[in-house]
């Protein structure tokens, strides 16, 4: 999730828990917790372009380090004489804003060591996208107003809106799972796995992923009721995985050593950019709707002191408000009807068959 979400997050639930106690500068050393974890950005090597990623969202976001964060975003105040006599709170409030990072960054796809030193799963849920304006909005309407009023109330009302926003949109992931589920079926294709991931600051739109031998399947779905639910045919891929990777790059410890790393992070949905097949791509993530362009990924120059180029493409990314909103309206080209179930869509057979 973005800094100004983990700083709120981290601030409104400091100020609803022990506002009370330290007033109108609870939210402070909350802000401060809920910001901390991403400190690890600060680990990267320019001899090893992949440590950033496989650093990121790792033991600082973990349960277990919940309490030494704690510890770090409070000594500010807790080095300060004239604190101590509240460190107690201080601290509890600076351990709550610490507490929130994790589990709001596992609400997103990135995937999240939670469970570190435990277990090396990245946990991920799949309900959120890095940037959510009504959900930052909200946070920060109820810390301005529980501040400004002295009041606790403010900020818990913002925090139970938070939830609820989160619910409504694990629910509506389960939802765009089963519309999935039927797309899949009248294609015909037997699903080996499948995943779904969020758009942008709405849990209407959705954008479907899904493995059927090895080829990835892409749709972009619309998410109501019966009548208001569509779908959109998108991009076919074929899985990248580490027996097709060129002999020159298979002969190279270092490069199928990086590969795993990289399909690691990715979560296994590797794939080739279809404008550059040089650059092997996370496929959860593309640029475009209509095409596999990544948003990063990383090209191979196997036998060079430094084999591993990583490719960001980040600063290309923006968001089509005015089709977005297309989408959400359910006004966007392109967009059909749901199939019935069990009845096979020929069009949409037609067009994966083409590639």
């Amino acid at each position: 999730m973005d800094p100004l979400t983990h700083a709120l997050l981290g601030a409104t639930a400091a100020q609803a828990a022990l506002g009370h106690r330290l007033g109108r500068q609870a939210w402070l050393p909350g802000a401060l917790g809920g910001l901390l974890p991403d400190a690890d950005i600060l680990i990267r090597s320019t001899a090893d372009p992949l440590l950033a990623i496989e650093y990121h969202r790792h033991f600082t976001h973990a349960f277990a380090f919940i309490p030494v964060g704690g510890v770090v975003a409070a000594s500010p105040w807790l080095v300060q004489r004239r604190y101590r006599a509240d460190w107690r709170p201080l601290l509890a409030a600076a351990t709550i804003g610490c507490a929130t990072h994790g589990l709001l960054d596992a609400c997103t796809n990135y995937g999240t060591h939670l469970l570190w030193p435990f277990s090396t799963l990245r946990v991920a849920w799949h309900w959120l996208t890095t940037i959510g304006p009504l959900l930052t909005l909200a946070l920060l309407a109820g810390l301005l107003v529980a501040v400004r009023r002295r009041s606790r109330l403010p900020a818990v009302l913002s925090l139970l809106f938070a939830l609820g926003y989160v619910g409504v949109a694990a629910w509506q992931r389960e939802r765009a799972l089963d519309l999935q589920e039927l797309i899949a079926a009248a294609r015909g294709h037997p699903v080996v796995r499948a995943e779904m991931f969020p758009s942008v600051g709405n849990p209407v739109v959705w954008r479907s992923v899904y493995q059927s031998g090895t080829t990835l399947y892409s749709d972009r779905l619309r998410v109501l009721d019966s009548a208001g639910s569509l779908w959109k045919p998108g991009s076919t891929l074929e899985l990248l995985l580490a027996a097709d990777l060129p002999p020159a790059a298979a002969a190279d410890a270092r490069v199928r050593r990086d590969f795993a790393r990289f399909s690691y992070f990715s979560s296994g949905w590797t794939a080739l950019s279809d404008s550059d097949a040089s650059v092997i791509g996370d496929a959860r993530y593309s640029l475009s709707r209509d095409s596999f362009e990544p948003i990063w990924g990383i090209r191979f120059h196997p036998g060079s002191a430094t084999p591993t180029e990583w490719v960001d493409q980040t600063g290309r990314n923006r968001v089509p408000v005015g089709e977005l909103w297309r989408e959400i309206r359910g006004t966007a080209d392109g967009y059909r009807g749901l199939p019935a179930p069990g009845r096979v869509d020929a069009v949409a057979v037609a067009r994966d068959s083409s590639g």
